[in-house]
């Protein structure tokens, strides 16, 4: 249970207690104004249901409005009190506390609560009076909140269980839950959708990268293997340029070998054709 119903059952309990002497409706009618004037008293709804309480329904309108009172502090709010004629006037720690039981209901339907929708739905009179309305609700740990000052607003993120629940209210908070239930199930199951739809691409991008590694690694293979070829075939070549020009100087050197002797052969010749001359000459002689 929460510390602060726990801590509002406790205080509450004495008057439910002695309820059960208050038989007359002005002893009842006193105790309301007691229980609801005590500053640890929040919930109701056990005092409410005790007999000599209830008994002020049927009493004179002078006690049964302080039976009215109650319920309004029991789950109403400070402007259900305005509106009702005839109610006992307030003092100050009741209007202090009805307004900070009806602090708690504006919360839990609005998470945000501007400076002027609190002014107007509480009836402050001023800025200040509403900031120290909603401290003294902070320390009281009736709710947990921040006032942003510079925006004029009220920044509310949690609420204590301190409002007693409204007669008949049973099926309408169970509609509000099947509604929620519901609204979470169709979220919980857009969420799984989108999970699965992010799966599956994750799948196929991984799937598209490997084919893609798969494609790289074949071409990196394919032109490793072509520059080996071709890297290869270069060196056959050059070995091939190399052993025929290691012949060429020899076709060279027959070549000049054939002129030499072409040109001494010729020199011979006119050598020997001035030598035939006096060997012809000779054989002239001799004849």
């Amino acid at each position: 249970m929460d510390p602060a119903q726990q801590k509002a059952l406790n205080a509450l309990e004495q008057y439910t207690l002695l309820s059960k002497s208050a038989t007359s409706p002005r002893a009842a009618a006193d105790l309301i104004t007691q229980a609801t004037s005590s500053p640890n008293t929040f919930v109701f709804a056990e005092l409410l249901q005790t007999p000599n309480i209830q008994s002020l329904r049927t009493a004179a309108p002078e006690y049964s409005q302080f039976l009215t009172l109650l319920e309004i502090f029991s789950w109403g709010t400070w402007a259900q009190y305005t509106s009702t004629p005839d109610l006992p006037k307030l003092s100050e720690p009741q209007s202090l506390k009805l307004r900070q039981l009806s602090l708690l209901s504006l919360s839990t339907s609005h998470a945000t609560l501007t400076y002027p929708y609190l002014l107007s739905a509480l009836d402050l009179p001023n800025t200040r009076a509403l900031e120290d309305l909603v401290i003294s609700s902070i320390y009281g740990g009736l709710i947990t909140a921040k006032l942003d000052t510079l925006a004029q607003r009220v920044d509310v993120s949690s609420v204590s269980p301190l409002r007693d629940l409204k007669p008949n209210s049973v099926p309408h908070l169970i509609a509000i839950f099947d509604d929620w239930n519901g609204r979470c199930a169709g979220v919980l199951s857009e969420i799984e959708g989108q999970v699965r739809e992010v799966r599956a691409k994750a799948t196929e991008r991984k799937r598209r990268e490997h084919d893609h590694e798969v494609i790289f690694d074949k071409a990196l293979i394919d032109e490793i293997t072509k520059d080996s070829r071709n890297k290869a075939a270069g060196k056959r070549g050059a070995g091939d340029g190399e052993n025929s020009g290691g012949m060429e100087p020899d076709r060279g050197e027959a070549m000049d070998l054939d002129e030499s002797f072409g040109r001494g052969g010729q020199r011979n010749a006119k050598r020997g054709g001035r030598f035939g001359g006096f060997t012809g000459l000779g054989k002239r002689l001799a004849g």
